[in-house]
Parts: C-alpha cells; sequence; structure tokens
C-alpha cells in the first residue's frame, strides 16, 4: 500500500502539472489532530478548476492515481433517479484503489471554492492565493456541545416514549421494524446522552465522532462495554436484552448528566417505560 507521503505527492503533483486545477485542499481525519489517523483513513480531496466539465465527462480520469478496484460517482447516481443537480458546479468520485488507498476527490469551479464551511482542513496547493487569508483549520464545530435544560429534558423523553415502539415489534415479532425503532429512534438518544458525559468530563472540548466512534476514548470501560451490549442479533430474546441494557445504560449516564449540570432526571418515564415493557412482554396477544 503507498503511504500518506506518496499518495499527497501524486495528488498535488498532478494538480500542479495541470493549468486547470488552481488549488487543492484536504479534509477529514487525515487532517485532524483529535482523531485517530491510520492506512485506513480516506484522502478527502478537492481540486478547484476553471471549469469541472472536462473532468466529470473524463470517464478514466481517476485512473491516474492508480489501479482501481471499484468506485462510486454519487453525483451521477443521484441525478440518474431524478434529483436536480449542476455538475458545473462540483462534481465527485469514490474511489479504492487495488492497494487499499482510498480518494474521495471533488472538482469545484472556482466560483464556488469556499473553505470556510470545511472546519478542518489543511490546504495542499494554492496557485493563486485564493486561500491566503483563510481562517485557522480546527474542530470545533464538531465539538459535543452542552445541552440546554429543555434539549436534556426532551432527549430523555424521546428516548423513554420510542422503547414502546421497540417492545411492541418484538412482541409481534416484527423483528426489521423493532431494529429499526431500536437503531434509528432509541439509539441516538441514548448516544447523544452518552456524548455529553464525554463533554463533561473533557469541559466540552472534544468531538466523539460519526455515531460516537471515538467515545471510547472518554468512557469507562463499564460504560463501554454496556454500550456494546445493546447491539444485538435477531432473535426476540436478544433483542429484549439489548433493550434492557440500553435502559439501564440510559438511567446510569442520564443521571450523571443530571446531576452535574443541575438539571432534574426524568425518573417517572424511566420507571412508566420498565413497567409497559414487562407489560407488553408478559401479555398473550
Amino acid at each position: 500500500m503507498r503511504n500518506e507521503t506518496e499518495m499527497l505527492e501524486l495528488i498535488v503533483k498532478t494538480a500542479n502539472e495541470d493549468d486547470r486545477i488552481r488549488a487543492v485542499y484536504m479534509s477529514g481525519s487525515r487532517v485532524n489532530c483529535n482523531v485517530p489517523n491510520d492506512a485506513l483513513a480516506d484522502y478527502d480531496i478537492v481540486y478547484v478548476v476553471k471549469d469541472t466539465k472536462p473532468f466529470y465527462e473524463d470517464s478514466h480520469y481517476m485512473e491516474r492515481f492508480g489501479e482501481i478496484l471499484y468506485m462510486q460517482e454519487p453525483d451521477r447516481l443521484d441525478a440518474s433517479v431524478g434529483k436536480k443537480l449542476d455538475f458545473n458546479e462540483k462534481y465527485t468520485w469514490l474511489v479504492i484503489y487495488t492497494d487499499g488507498n482510498r480518494i474521495d476527490l471533488t472538482v469545484c469551479n472556482e466560483k464556488k471554492a469556499d473553505i470556510t464551511g470545511d472546519r478542518v482542513y489543511r490546504v495542499l496547493l494554492d496557485k493563486d492565493g485564493r486561500f491566503a487569508n483563510a481562517p485557522v483549520s480546527d474542530d470545533r464545530a464538531r465539538w459535543v456541545k452542552k445541552p440546554s435544560e429543555a434539549e436534556y429534558a426532551a432527549v430523555c423523553n424521546e428516548f423513554w416514549w420510542c422503547i414502546n415502539n421497540v417492545v411492541k415489534g418484538i412482541k409481534r415479532y416484527e423483528i426489521t421494524y423493532a431494529q429499526d425503532m431500536m437503531n434509528y429512534y432509541v439509539r441516538p438518544m441514548l448516544l447523544k446522552m452518552l456524548s455529553w458525559k464525554v463533554g463533561i468530563l473533557t469541559d466540552f472540548s472534544v468531538s466523539v465522532g460519526k455515531s460516537g466512534k471515538y467515545m471510547n476514548k472518554w468512557l469507562l470501560d463499564d460504560d463501554y462495554e454496556m454500550l456494546l451490549e445493546t447491539y444485538s442479533g435477531g432473535l426476540a430474546g436478544e433483542m429484549y436484552h439489548a433493550l434492557k441494557v440500553m435502559a439501564d445504560l440510559f438511567d446510569k449516564i442520564g443521571l450523571f448528566v443530571g446531576d452535574k449540570l443541575g438539571y432534574e432526571y426524568n425518573e417517572r418515564d424511566s420507571k412508566a417505560a420498565r413497567i409497559y415493557m414487562d407489560m407488553v412482554r408478559k401479555m398473550k396477544l
């Protein structure tokens, strides 16, 4: 596998030798010192170009970076199902090469070039001084934010309320429905509460990453092990167990967060949801 130095030299060299490309910058984990960076990290690259059309019309363009294993052209896919996009503003390829490297390359026209929205970036090439006065890049926009009391209360209520749909789905053996209710409605509330604990422990100065993927850096081992235990298989018994662990973990973390922030934890909803869980599980349909 080509290393980062080799990949970036190729990416910048390609841009340097092409007058149509006026600037290059990279975003994502490879330029964020606060997150892990390894050989599997993508190269999230933007080429600022005079005109995107010669690039997106070249079906072999991405081959210059190596032998392609497989790829996706998300803008072309979206357009094929009726989504209105302007390829003349920007166009993206997502490519994995045979050596395992992945490049997500976007060509963007000069009028739309703006890095102020990309909070973590590194300018690799700037032929015209376009980004000479760009703000200092950091990941502050992704840091866990301290919740208001109303937000805290809403997350608690949403967690406990949505459990009723999960337990009904399990009882009816509507497993795909129950899994969706658990993972798309209940779990996000649990992850939000866990992220607030991380925020408290770090004075709200870190990001936990997409889907909380970095939370294990700050959570106690017991908390993280409980979180992993909430991911169940497709058997009803496994799902009931996972749901109970979710409830226990939410109570534990919710009480901690509420105590530290001076917010009242909704123990009434917790007790009511548990009563309903037991009621439905024992019910004969």
